[in-house]
């Protein structure tokens, strides 16, 4: 995943790790060879279209918007397509009201034309203060959940790993950001809530006290779960 830098140059850019605390916990637990966190890219404002998420700073707010109105009035000058003059004004006005893309109403039609546009404010934006800027972890977590991703776990002998899937994806979806194989195979997927593993004290204890439930394809991941997939290899 990439989340953009817009205006804030203490930010290094680059690859970095989301430090979950949870994740450290469930290694504790595990007691694995290897801990693997998930590894997000933050990139630069060249790169911001590309991205799924941005951070900036409250001062450069209306910097944002003047990018996204001097895209749609270039875009609005050639279009010709009455369906999209409309929606073109539709997205000018929230603009030209500071209001961010995000918070018009849109259809299904003009969500998918308006993902095409590569829009700085259309996209999840934490907007931080000077103060912020010494809690990168906190800021990247936020600029996740605010993306409508979340975590789940996996761990055995060899390794304890947090994966990043998005909210409302299914145990087939999850099986399929491990592994094709895991996924084309699949049986069933063996889940432990986290605070339900971490009360129990470890996987085995939580089994043992019924805490471990067997789910199908279908089931929905929640934030958390630690998952061990069952599938035919």
């Amino acid at each position: 995943m990439k989340i953009g830098i817009f205006s804030i140059p203490e930010i290094p850019l680059g690859k970095h790790n989301i430090k979950d605390s949870r994740l450290d916990q469930l290694d504790k637990i595990n007691k694995a060879k290897k801990k693997t966190y998930i590894q997000i890219e933050l990139v630069s404002e060249d790169n911001i279209p590309d991205a799924q998420a941005l951070i900036t700073s409250k001062d450069a707010r209306t910097d944002l918007i003047l990018k996204d109105l001097e895209f749609i009035e270039t875009r609005l000058a050639r279009a010709e397509e009455e369906f999209e003059k409309a929606l073109l004004n539709k997205l000018k006005s929230a603009l030209e009201k500071e209001d961010f893309i995000t918070s018009v109403t849109l259809n299904e039609e003009e969500k998918k034309i308006v993902s095409g546009y590569g829009l700085f404010t259309n996209k999840s934006i934490v907007i931080i203060e000077g103060d912020d800027l010494g809690e990168l972890d906190s800021l990247l977590v936020k600029s996740l959940g605010d993306s409508g991703l979340i975590s789940f776990f996996t761990a055995n002998e060899r390794e304890t790993r947090a994966w990043l899937i998005r909210g409302g994806a299914t145990a087939w979806d999850a099986a399929g950001a491990i592994h094709s194989d895991i996924q084309k195979g699949f049986i069933r997927a063996e889940v432990i809530s986290f605070n339900d593993l971490i009360q129990a004290g470890s996987a085995t204890q939580a089994k043992q006290a019924g805490k471990m439930r067997l789910e199908q394809k279908e089931y929905v991941v929640c934030d958390g779960d630690l998952i061990n997939f069952r599938f035919n290899k």
